[in-house]
């Protein structure tokens, strides 16, 4: 970077100016395209960590952008010459805050201090820059550190001293203070010049203006750190939620282990369906409890929300069911327990249940259910919701009761017992009419367990809805 006051040995020729003009030309048009995405991401949520990283990427984009093109701009007309004049006009009036944007001269200024007669010459752009009135005069290479942070003042130092003693070039950054108070970062290149004797008769350095750049990068970096703490956040909480639910729920997938003394008279079987839009683990529910008195406690239930709040919201609830069952509470007054218990709560929260008292004594299965979908029944070969008992999504109305009604099952019925994420997973949008027309296979199984696998057949593969939970019981023959 030769001197273009003092260096005595010949500047090499610009690149040929038809190159740059075109050059300079795409980046405008690529500036353009960058700056049409930055304005359709000002108007996103500012909640959203991830929507934030990707303007501020827009921004920075920009700015390098605009950087590039004033680079261009410099290559093809040249560094403007320093002068140890006032500037006159429009330079003197201009605000030294803040450079208008867009053009190369409020941002690059050249310098250059003479070793041999002590002159300091600084260029226009460079008193704007600094924020320093002309008549003030340059800053020689002593007094330069005292416009900079301290923290800065040694770096400074060291590249100076390395330019002028060890003839190394001048790379580095530092910020300094303006008379008004603001701060900006600027990047300064240099060499030293050598007179005819090798000696160093001068430095020489070009001074640009950082700050916009530097903010930017700062609030990509300060966006992007906070993506990541989210993220990581999200998958702690998506952890401890998975294992909360195991705890909870019952380690079985098969027939529960009867504590009753009897026959349960029932083959259960029981799956999870995760979902694969959301990272996050919701509440929903199964069980299916032997009780003191031989009878089964089937339930399956969803609560609204993900993550820790709604799987503890969900132990709460379900560990409070099976005390009622074991208690002998029937499955209606359960649901207005329940429903009380989730008002009083410090987060309430809204939820669906279904819950079944089956005795196979008599084959009865008694049941309420709160803003669920019903049990499906299949019998030889075809299936068909039971007639829903009243009841209303538990925390949605206070001093609400709920109805139960009984059904008699026979030797080989099975009973479907989910969650309505089930029913949502189906590409093709049947739903429950879906579920109904898997009768003729259910009919051919041998346990609850080939129920299972069938309905997974048909609902697994398809992971865009939400979590969900399976609960097939097979009355046995």
């Amino acid at each position: 970077m030769p001197s273009h006051l003092f260096a005595d040995r010949p500047a090499p020729q610009p690149p040929e100016r038809d190159a740059v003009d075109a050059l300079i030309n795409r980046t405008r048009l690529l500036r353009g395209d960058v700056d049409a995405v930055r304005r359709d991401t000002s108007v996103i949520d500012d909640d959203d960590p991830q929507l934030r990283w990707q303007r501020a990427l827009c921004e920075l984009a920009v700015h390098q952008l605009d950087d590039l093109g004033e680079h261009l701009g410099q290559l093809r007309d040249g560094i403007p010459h320093a002068t140890t004049e006032e500037p006159t006009g429009e330079a003197t009036s201009a605000d030294p805050a803040e450079p208008p944007t867009g053009s190369l001269l409020s941002r690059v200024g050249s310098a250059e201090w003479n070793l041999l007669t002590d002159e300091v010459s600084w260029s226009d752009e460079l008193y704007r820059i600094f924020g320093r009135p002309p008549g003030a005069g340059a800053l020689s290479l002593d007094e330069l550190p005292s416009v900079l942070l301290a923290e800065d003042q040694p770096l400074l130092t060291s590249m100076v001293t390395d330019c002028l003693v060890d003839g190394r070039p001048i790379d580095g950054e530092f910020r300094i203070l303006l008379p008004d108070g603001g701060m900006r970062t600027l990047h300064m290149m240099g060499e030293p010049v050598l007179d005819g004797d090798g000696c160093t008769a001068s430095m020489w350095a070009v001074l640009r203006d950082v700050s916009r750049l530097r903010r930017s990068q700062h609030i990509m970096g300060r966006t992007r750190d906070t993506l990541r703490r989210q993220e990581e956040t999200a998958r702690t909480e998506h952890r401890m939620a998975a294992e909360l639910r195991e705890a909870v729920l019952p380690p079985w997938r098969d027939s529960p282990p009867n504590r009753g003394g009897g026959t349960s008279g029932l083959d259960v079987a029981t799956h999870c369906l995760p979902s694969g839009s959301s990272d996050l683990i919701g509440g929903d529910w199964y069980d299916a409890l032997p009780l003191p008195d031989g009878k089964t406690l089937l339930t399956v239930g969803d609560l609204t929300g993900h993550g820790i709040p709604a799987t503890s919201a969900m132990a709460m609830l379900l560990g409070a069911l099976r005390g009622m069952a074991v208690a002998g509470v029937g499955p209606g007054a359960a649901m207005g327990h329940l429903n009380q218990l989730i008002e009083s709560s410090a987060q309430p929260t809204l939820g669906s249940a279904v819950c079944c008292r089956f005795d196979p004594q008599t084959g009865t299965l008694v049941w309420a259910q709160a803003g669920h979908p019903a049990p499906l029944l299949f019998r030889n070969g075809v299936g068909h919701p039971l007639p829903a008992p009243d009841g209303v999504l538990l925390g949605a109305a206070s001093g609400v009761a709920y109805e139960q009604d009984q059904v008699a099952l026979l030797p080989g019925d099975v009973l479907v017992l989910h969650t309505d994420g089930l029913t949502r997973r189906s590409r093709q949008g049947a739903g429950p009419d879906m579920l109904l027309g898997l009768a003729p296979r259910f009919a051919r199984a041998r346990t609850a367990k080939d129920c299972v696998r069938t309905v997974l057949e048909e609902f697994g593969a398809d992971r865009q809805g939400a979590d969900s939970c399976l609960l097939v019981a097979r009355v046995e023959e």
